[in-house]
């Protein structure tokens, strides 16, 4: 089993389901969504903790995902997780491309890259900080605010990028009341970044 593991046939699935994206730059686009199992990050403010511990989600086999996300109507895949790098994610993508599917990724990036994308979204956190080499290959990055400190983390970040990425700052859900006039004023201040909201969440939606 441990050979398909790593050569990403058998991958430990935690959910997948069909939805809008509800946050980030793409928002409001339809998509299927692929969470993986497992992550070593362990941010506080986690709204999905039940995937932390991959040995909850027995790996299955990546081609009967990959079946359904064909049969998507949207021709889109967001692979999230749990932190989705911690898997060899290139068989995955291969036969997702080969049947012209747009593949969009969201990590954390504290493990190589691994993978064909059009799309990766980098969410830095403090704790497991991102390989350097990533912030090269990333569209999007979308940095956390759960305290004033935030900001700064995401301007050390954004020194990291390339001029065509695309800077967002997010209010951490439960603290999102005291975070959006906060980020507000910052993003008068410094309009290079834009706000990004769980719009999901407000629709009651995966």
């Amino acid at each position: 089993m441990d050979n398909f593991i790593n050569d990403g046939r058998l991958l430990p699935v935690m959910e997948e389901f069909y939805s809008i994206q509800g946050e980030g730059c793409n928002t409001g686009t339809a998509a299927y969504f692929l969470r993986i199992g497992g992550c070593d990050v362990g941010c506080r403010w986690c709204d999905v903790k039940e995937s932390w511990n991959a040995d909850l989600w027995p790996p299955i086999q990546t081609d009967e995902v990959i079946s359904r996300i064909i049969q998507c109507p949207a021709k889109a895949v967001v692979v999230t997780g749990g932190e989705p790098l911690q898997y060899n994610l290139d068989y995955l993508c291969n036969e997702l491309k080969k049947n012209n599917i747009r593949t969009f990724l969201e990590t954390s990036g504290s493990y190589e890259l691994s993978g064909s994308w059009d799309w990766v979204c980098l969410s830095p956190k403090i704790k497991s900080p991102p390989l350097s080499n990533i912030y090269t290959k990333i569209h999007e990055l979308k940095v956390i605010i759960h305290e004033e400190s935030d900001f700064v983390w995401a301007e050390k970040n954004a020194k990291m990028i390339n001029n065509t990425t695309l800077l967002l700052l997010q209010p951490e859900w439960s603290e999102r009341k005291k975070m959006i006039p906060l980020i507000v004023a910052y993003i008068l201040k410094n309009p290079q970044w834009k706000i990004s909201l769980q719009s999901h969440k407000y629709m009651n939606i995966p």
